[in-house]
């Protein structure tokens, strides 16, 4: 699913069942059920209150900026996970693809990765490719006969300015994430001695 992203610690199906276990019932409804049964309860005792409190003061900043969401792993996996049920996580593949791409520092590696990256999201019979004009195409595809670090900037940049005016507005108003930003709300408010109340639904 992510096979371009390798210097992730972990991939992102696993990190979307990481956060579903810690977080309940986001990622049980952004995936649509793919991996309905039952749910543990958020553990809110004293020995994790000071990692649930940092998590859900996380939560909540994913909806003050675009910049703060891609900047959380929690968030990035749960923007992934929003984007595969509408069929349209290639956007954000890519444009991680592109933020690992750049930290290459290998002239040789650049290149067999950039001609990976094109092929995988940009060329006309790409397996995810993505929504960008021709004229981007065509920039992008003369850029790799010398590829650097920045050769991709262009077409990333017009993903992210997609994804920031179409898709994050719309995992913001989303039920999963709606539900997911009350229950770290009422973590941040409560003693950190208390418990979260029940989830919403099971």
């Amino acid at each position: 699913m992510c096979r371009t992203l390798s210097a992730f610690p972990t991939t992102c199906l696993e990190r979307a069942k990481e956060l579903k276990t810690r977080l309940g019932l986001f990622l049980h409804k952004a995936e649509l059920g793919s991996h309905a049964g039952n749910l543990s309860k958020l553990d809110w005792s004293a020995k994790h209150s000071k990692e649930s409190r940092n998590l859900s003061e996380d939560v909540l900043r994913w909806r003050d900026s675009f910049e703060l969401l891609l900047s959380s792993k929690d968030g990035v996996a749960a923007f992934h996970a929003f984007l595969k049920t509408e069929f349209s996580e290639e956007n954000l593949e890519f444009w991680l693809a592109c933020e690992e791409f750049k930290k290459i520092h290998s002239a040789a590696k650049l290149a067999t990765r950039a001609h990976r990256i094109f092929e995988e999201f940009i060329g006309s019979e790409a397996p995810k490719e993505v929504n960008i004009d021709h004229e981007t195409r065509e920039l992008t595809k003369m850029n790799l006969q010398a590829a650097t670090a920045t050769c991709f900037d262009v077409a990333q940049g017009k993903t992210r300015v997609l994804m920031e005016k179409d898709s994050y507005p719309r995992f913001l108003k989303s039920s999963a994430y709606q539900e997911l930003a009350a229950q770290a709300t009422a973590s941040s408010a409560a003693p950190s001695s208390s418990s979260l109340a029940e989830p919403l639904c099971t």
